[in-house]
C-alpha cells in the first residue's frame, strides 16, 4: 500500500551529490506516495530538482567543517526540521551528515538513516583525521538510527561498539549503477568520430581518469606516470575528465614534463560511457576513496583498471584478475602496470571481461532492493513493495 502524503528528507552538503547519485531513490520515495525534500547548496542544477518534483531548500553548507558557515547551516536545518514533519531524514557527506544529524536530534526529528560515502579516518589516514573525525563521528553515531556502510573498512569500522547505535548497520553495494548504459556496441558507437574530435588516432592507447581535480584525486601521479610510458610506447594520450581548483597545476606539470600534448583535459562531461567505450585503460590514482562510482563504471564498460590501493578499490579491483593495485605516489609501478595492459592487450581484454563479472552485484537494480529492505526497516508502511528501477 503507498504512503500517501509523509515527507521525506535527504541531505548532503553540495546537490552534485544528490542529483548524480541518489535519484532513483528519491524516485522510489515518489513512487510509494511520499514527498521528497532535499536539503543541500543549491547551484546551477537547481531546476532539475523541480523537473523531478523535488522540493529544495538552499542550506549553506561547506565542505570544511571548520568554517563558521557551520552556524548558518545548523539555524537553516533547524528551521526546516521544525517547519516540516519528516517520516524519515537520509543523511550523506561528512558535514551535512553531522549537521542533519544535530539538528534531527535538537528537533527530535527522525528516525535517521546515515550513509556512509568514505569516513574520513581509516587506515594509513592522517593523524589529524582521527582526531577531529572520529570523536565527531561517535558522537554522532548516538544521533543515527542506521548506518550504511559502502566498503568492507567502513563497514567494520561502523560494526565497532563506539560507532553503532543497536546494531542497525548494514551494507550496500556502492549506490548503484545502469550496467546496460556502458555496454556500448561497437556497431551503434561513434567511437571513430570521437576519437578524431579529440585527435586520437584509432592505433592510439587512451588512458582516461574521471574525477575532480583536487589533491585527493592525486591525478598527479598520472602525468608523472605518463612522463615514463612515453619512453617506451610513442602513441599514449592520457584523458582527464572532470573540473576542479588542481588544473592549472595539473596543466603547468604536464607542460614541465613535456607530455602537455598527450594529456588532454576535458572537462565536466555528460558522456561518460560513450568516452570509457573508445579508451583502452582506466586508471584513479586518489589518496582516499569510498567506493567510486567512476571505478564502478570503467568495469561495467569492460575497461581494465590501474588503481591506488587504497579502501574502495580494494572493494572492485582484484588484484591481477580485474586489473591492478598500486601504491600511492609509486609512478614507476603505476607506469608498469598500465605498459602491462598496452603491451598484453589479450590480458588487458581478459581483465575488462573480468570487471564485467565483478560489478554485476553493483546493479543498480540490486541496490534498490538493498536499500529498500533497509528503508522497510524504518518505514513500516513501505514493508513488501518492489522498489522499482
Amino acid at each position: 500500500m503507498k504512503h500517501s502524503g509523509a515527507k521525506i528528507l535527504f541531505i548532503a552538503t553540495v546537490e552534485n551529490h544528490i542529483l548524480n547519485i541518489h535519484m532513483p531513490f528519491i524516485n522510489y520515495f515518489k513512487d510509494n506516495g511520499y514527498t521528497v525534500h532535499v536539503a543541500t547548496n543549491l547551484g546551477a542544477r537547481r531546476d532539475e530538482f523541480k523537473e523531478h518534483d523535488v522540493i529544495c531548500h538552499q542550506v549553506d553548507f561547506s565542505r570544511s567543517p571548520y568554517s563558521l558557515s557551520v552556524v548558518t547551516a545548523l539555524k537553516q536545518l533547524l528551521r526546516l526540521m521544525r517547519a516540516q514533519n519528516f517520516a524519515l531524514v537520509h543523511v550523506h557527506t561528512p558535514v551535512g551528515a553531522f549537521l542533519g544529524r544535530l539538528a534531527a536530534r535538537l528537533t527530535k526529528t527522525g528516525p535517521v538513516l546515515y550513509t556512509v560515502h568514505g569516513f574520513h579516518f581509516y587506515q594509513g589516514a592522517p593523524l589529524i583525521n582521527w582526531l577531529i573525525y572520529y570523536p565527531l563521528e561517535r558522537l554522532a553515531a548516538c544521533w543515527t538510527d542506521g548506518m550504511v556502510a559502502m566498503n568492507r573498512e567502513d563497514l567494520q569500522l561502523a560494526q565497532s561498539s563506539l560507532l553503532r547505535r543497536n546494531n542497525t548497520v548494514y551494507r550496500a553495494h556502492g549506490v548503484g549503477l545502469s550496467l546496460d548504459e556502458y555496454r556500448i556496441s561497437e556497431k551503434g558507437s561513434r567511437r571513430e568520430k570521437l576519437r578524431e574530435q579529440l585527435g586520437c588516432k584509432d592505433e592510439d592507447t587512451l588512458i582516461i581518469t574521471i574525477a575532480e581535480f583536487n589533491k585527493n584525486k592525486n591525478q598527479i601521479q598520472l602525468v608523472k606516470a605518463l612522463q615514463q610510458i612515453l619512453k617506451r610506447q610513442k602513441n599514449v594520450c592520457l584523458l582527464l575528465v572532470g573540473a576542479g581548483k588542481q588544473e592549472l597545476r595539473l596543466k603547468k606539470l604536464a607542460h614541465k614534463l613535456g607530455v602537455g600534448k598527450k594529456v588532454m583535459f576535458l572537462g565536466y562531461r555528460r558522456d561518460i560511457p560513450e568516452l570509457l567505450h573508445i579508451s583502452d585503460i582506466f586508471a584513479l590514482t586518489s589518496l582516499r576513496e569510498g567506493l567510486p562510482r567512476s571505478v564502478m563504471e570503467a568495469m561495467a564498460a569492460g575497461k581494465p583498471v590501474v588503481a591506488t590501493d587504497i579502501r574502495g578499490h580494494r572493494d572492485l579491483i582484484q588484484n591481477n584478475v580485474n586489473g591492478f593495485l598500486v601504491p600511492i605516489n609509486n609512478v614507476a609501478q603505476t607506469s608498469e602496470a598500465i605498459l602491462k595492459l598496452i603491451t598484453q592487450r589479450e590480458m588487458a581484454l581478459e581483465m575488462g571481461g573480468k570487471g564485467r563479472e565483478i560489478i554485476a552485484p553493483y546493479a543498480i537494480e540490486n541496490v534498490l532492493k538493498e536499500m529498500a529492505a533497509i528503508y522497510n526497516t524504518f518505514l513500516p508502511d513501505t514493508k513488501n513493495q518492489v522498489c522499482g528501477g
